[in-house]
């Protein structure tokens, strides 16, 4: 397995947890954006690179990431304008939003030992 695949699983687990919350704005990997792609992948090497991490030090990395690429606080999700509801500390996050941070941790933790060299 790659940390490409790991970023696939997490990035699909994460879009149909957004589905059970009625939020259908993900979509599936093949058709995601680049960014987002490079996104999970980051936050995959992130956890691999830091495996005992708790999942807001996921969320902080991922954080940064963006703030560094220009994406600021707002109350709706938009690429073009580069904000985002979630470009908040995670003590802030609801709830389902830091249980996003968990899934993902945990599945690059249940994957890790599956990755190729």
């Amino acid at each position: 397995m790659k940390i490409q695949e790991i970023a696939s699983v997490c990035h699909e687990a994460n879009r149909e947890l957004c589905n059970a919350l009625r939020d259908p704005s993900q979509r599936p990997w093949m058709e995601a954006e680049e960014w987002q792609r490079a996104s999970a992948i980051a936050g995959v090497q992130f956890c691999l690179d830091n495996p005992k991490a708790p999942a807001s030090a996921n969320h902080n990395a991922w954080l940064k990431q963006k703030k560094a690429e220009g994406w600021v606080y707002g109350g709706v999700k938009d690429p073009v304008k580069k904000t985002h509801p979630c470009m908040v500390p995670y003590k802030d996050l609801p709830k389902e939003q830091q249980a996003k941070d968990h899934l993902f941790k945990a599945i690059v933790s249940a994957l890790a030992p599956l990755l190729e060299g």
